[in-house]
């Protein structure tokens, strides 16, 4: 059994566990000395960690996606804890239990698909239906979505986590559907079963989570609009505008064209589309934010770089006695001279400035 997993980390202890390295870079020192940058992981999360001295040593003897035994200790850098890294061994596959380095989802694979098998028979349009039966009666594509992953790294990024995105998705389609009378629910439905579905072969998930070749090179947009024209081939009867707005529903759900999307939603389920899977995949965030946090106490996480913000532990910020207060997280020392803390963007945006302005107007 693995000896510690990253969640039972705390600061200043000293840790000799086994972990998977998520990522690997080799960075310069103000001296001009070289330091390794990693990530390592289990399936209870990831630790950013460090090596500063002896690099040249260990350097190539392992690579991303190795196992590795390190010894080291935990410290604390911008509110989350670092491992300092003394010393490191790539250790054989064989030696290691790969239960205990990949995240899964809670829910039973098999079941979410019977689920979601469930929720394309309901369906009325009988174009859509067939589409989504064609595809999920082919045993790779079934067998994929199920396992894969809905992200590298911010949101449901585990195993089964694409399926369970999908189907927290298809529920909020179901409600605002019977809020909104005139969004078509079918349509709704099938872009968001659809808009991912290039991730099964846009992301590598064998051992670490990364892009396969094809992935880096077309993305998976483009990869879902090839699966959909696969089986739409097969369906003479499927209607041409039908298809031409799931397509752009899957074109467009990342909502702007900064954020990779070549198109923006252009008509309601789209739009709604686009908003329920960037609600889902938000509170997802926030939700492994808070929870990955564990082991570091007070009321903030660490900074995290996809939402741009410090996460109120809210749990813990109720749990205070008033008289002890809390603050906001305010810069840390890093772990070592080297690193040099990121903090919050302290600029205001050209939109904050605007409503600060309107704000401060006589009514």
């Amino acid at each position: 059994m693995k000896s510690a997993y990253v969640t039972d980390l705390r600061p200043n202890q000293d840790v000799t566990a086994i972990f998977l390295v998520q990522s690997k870079e080799v960075r310069q020192k103000k001296s001009g000395d070289p330091y390794l940058s990693l990530a390592l992981t289990d399936r209870t999360g990831e630790i950013d960690a460090k090596m500063w001295d002896n690099v040249q040593e260990v350097l190539a003897t392992f690579e991303r996606d190795d196992f590795v035994k390190v010894k080291g200790r935990v410290q604390v850098y911008q509110n989350k804890p670092q491992l300092t890294v003394h010393r490191i061994l790539r250790i054989d596959d064989g030696e290691i239990d790969f239960t205990d380095y990949f995240a899964a989802s809670s829910r039973d694979p098999d079941r979410m698909l019977a689920e979601l098998r469930t929720v394309i028979a309901g369906m009325e349009n009988p174009h859509l239906k067939a589409l989504l039966e064609a595809l999920f009666d082919d045993e790779e594509i079934a067998g994929r979505y199920r396992r894969a992953p809905a992200a590298k790294s911010i949101h449901h990024a585990y195993l089964g986590g694409l399926i369970e995105h999908v189907l927290s998705l298809c529920y909020l389609c179901r409600l605002t559907a019977e809020h909104y009378s005139f969004i078509d629910r079918d349509l709704l439905l099938a872009g968001a079963i659809l808009h991912d579905i290039g991730k099964i072969h846009e992301l590598s998930y064998r051992r670490g989570f990364g892009y396969t070749d094809d992935g880096q090179l077309l993305g998976h947009i483009v990869m879902g609009l090839r699966l959909i024209d696969e089986k739409v081939r097969r369906l003479p009867e499927f209607p041409a505008r039908l298809r031409t707005l799931l397509e752009h529903m899957v074109i467009s759900h990342h909502g702007s064209l900064e954020f990779g999307s070549p198109k923006v939603p252009l008509f309601p389920e789209a739009l709604l589309l686009h908003y329920l899977d960037n609600l889902d995949s938000t509170m997802e965030t926030l939700r492994a934010s808070i929870a990955g946090d564990q082991q570091m106490e007070g009321c903030w996480t660490g900074y995290n770089r996809a939402l741009d913000r410090y996460v109120l532990k809210k749990d813990n910020y109720l749990a205070e006695s008033e008289s002890a207060g809390s603050e906001a997280p305010a810069a840390v020392e890093p772990a070592h001279p080297e690193s040099k803390p990121r903090t919050p963007r302290e600029q205001p945006s050209l939109f904050g400035e605007r409503l600060e302005q309107a704000l401060r107007r006589e009514p």
